[in-house]
């Protein structure tokens, strides 16, 4: 009797992944996707056991071993390191070297060094331990992210005439994010602060931070008290004034100024952190060797001390992304869901501090990368309008003509995809699906916008409207089964190939 249970259970596995797929099967791996289920797993992901997820931190450990196991309960296969679930990546803990570093600026007859104690302030990025040189380049007046796109910054160090005061400073942050983006090899914020109040902010002990090795570095980002740096820039015929001044969008070649950008810092303690990856294979015997990726991050900011609730739970951001890669992993291993195409479970972890596991993953996916077919994203779902889900990046590929005929063809989920809301937030740069986007993989990025719990102790799971997001869920499911069956793998528009991918493959 065992060895013809054993002899039948051998003939089962061996012909599961060639079983039809069934219009009711599908369905039902959809109705799976439950209010309850994601209330539930929201919860114990955003639990205050989690401490908030920091990267790197026991909270963020126990969170990739929670994934791990539901992937191994779905019967998905481990795609981490080794043969495991986990796909590890190296980072070290630093702290910057104030006394060691220092920023020159020369022009005919002028030279200027900006230190570490009193006129510069170090804010973040990569230090490379050696003098960083390069053009230099000024821009600044009435700019914005867009703008970015038509300036000439790539390995140029950058000067930016910012404004950190209110409302002008989100602003800003958001042009120096696109200038980074956009390949500077450092940049070089001159605030316009007196020089008391600017080395009250230069002068902090920097605190040990943790970074990451990865061959997509971030350029250091410095702030300069403009005051002290002025003899210079005069001497390279700069109007700074003029350039606050100016409405439209200034960028200018410094030819007459040379930049100097000496960076030293310590490592003291290596440490690293997981993603958590696992494989549904595909039902096509010649399709299954491409795949589609479900992401999400698990990780948070961790723990605010000196309050009375000092621990970030990050139950929308992104608790609720984290559950729908869960809950999808579920519906599409249901017997008679799975598409023809394999799938590949991702939520990875660093995404606060830099993107940092999608960055590592997409350097060392477990398959080719120019296997991965598409990556939907999910980052903050659980929230905000009832109808409605913004799916960025629907202009790029086809993949937004595909969401519009699968939302189409379900009105009974009462949920809309949207166009992005806020194009001059570029959210586009700001979460894990850009790592796959600049590899040449399509993407969508499903998002509801933020609120006034985005980073802060009140992101709790009560707040998560978990009826909604089980909606959104099966919309992403239908647009994974349209996917993961097309005949054809989903194709970019040309033009933003050109504007975005910029290592194909690499």
């Amino acid at each position: 009797m065992r060895a013809f249970r054993t002899a039948a259970l051998i003939l089962t596995v061996a012909v599961r992944p060639l079983v039809a797929q069934t219009a009711s099967a599908v369905d039902r791996g959809a109705a799976s996707i439950t209010a309850a289920d994601v209330s539930r797993r929201v919860g114990i992901i955003a639990d205050d056991s989690m401490l908030g997820r920091d990267t790197p931190s026991r909270g963020l450990e126990l969170t990739a071993r929670y994934v791990a196991d539901q992937f191994r309960a779905f019967g998905l296969k481990p795609a981490g390191d080794g043969g495991g679930w986990l796909q590890r990546y190296p980072i070290t803990r630093r702290r910057f070297d104030t006394d060691s570093s220092r920023v020159t600026l020369a022009a005919p007859g002028v030279r200027v060094v900006a230190r570490f104690d009193r006129t510069a302030h170090f804010l973040q990025g990569r230090v490379a331990n050696q003098p960083v040189t390069g053009p230099v380049v000024l821009v600044g007046g009435g700019m914005d992210a867009e703008t970015v796109k038509r300036m000439d910054v790539k390995d140029r160090i950058v000067l930016y005439a910012a404004d950190v005061a209110a409302p002008a400073r989100e602003r800003t942050t958001q042009v120096a994010r696109a200038l980074r983006l956009a390949g500077a090899k450092a940049l070089l914020l001159l605030v316009h602060l007196p020089a008391a109040d600017f080395a009250t902010r230069a002068s902090r002990t920097p605190p040990s931070r943790i970074t990451v090795d990865l061959r997509l570095t971030s350029p250091p980002l410095v702030e300069l008290s403009e005051e002290a740096v002025t003899p210079a820039l005069r001497a390279a015929r700069v109007d700074l004034a003029a350039v606050r001044a100016d409405t439209a969008p200034v960028y200018r070649s410094l030819p007459a100024l040379s930049a100097t950008v000496a960076l030293r810092d310590s490592v003291l303690q290596a440490l690293s952190a997981p993603n958590t990856v696992g494989v549904l294979e595909g039902r096509d015997p010649v399709l299954r060797r491409q795949y589609l990726v479900f992401s999400a991050h698990m990780d948070h900011i961790g723990v605010t001390p000196g309050q009375a609730d000092s621990i970030n739970n990050g139950a929308d951001d992104d608790g609720s992304g984290t559950t729908g890669v869960i809950e999808l992993a579920e519906a599409f291993s249901r017997p008679g869901a799975r598409p023809k195409r394999s799938i590949i479970f991702l939520t990875v972890s660093g995404e606060e501090k830099g993107l940092w596991g999608s960055r590592y993953f997409s350097e060392h996916p477990p398959v080719p990368i120019g296997h991965i077919v598409a990556d939907l994203n999910m980052d903050m779902i659980g929230r905000n309008w009832r109808d409605t889900i913004v799916a960025i990046g629907r202009e790029h590929s086809d993949l937004g003509t595909t969401l519009a005929r699968v939302n189409a063809a379900h009105p009974e989920l009462g949920m809309t995809a949207i166009d992005d809301r806020w194009p001059q937030e570029r959210f586009y740069f700001r979460s894990d699906h850009y790592n796959f986007a600049r590899k040449g993989v399509p993407i969508l990025f499903f998002f509801n916008g933020v609120h006034p719990d985005y980073h802060r102790v009140t992101d709790s799971p009560d707040k998560i409207d978990s009826e909604k997001e089980s909606r959104i869920l099966r919309l992403i499911y239908y647009l994974g089964q349209a996917v993961g069956n097309a005949a054809e793998r989903p194709k970019w528009n040309p033009e933003s190939y050109r504007e975005i991918v910029d290592d194909p493959g690499g």
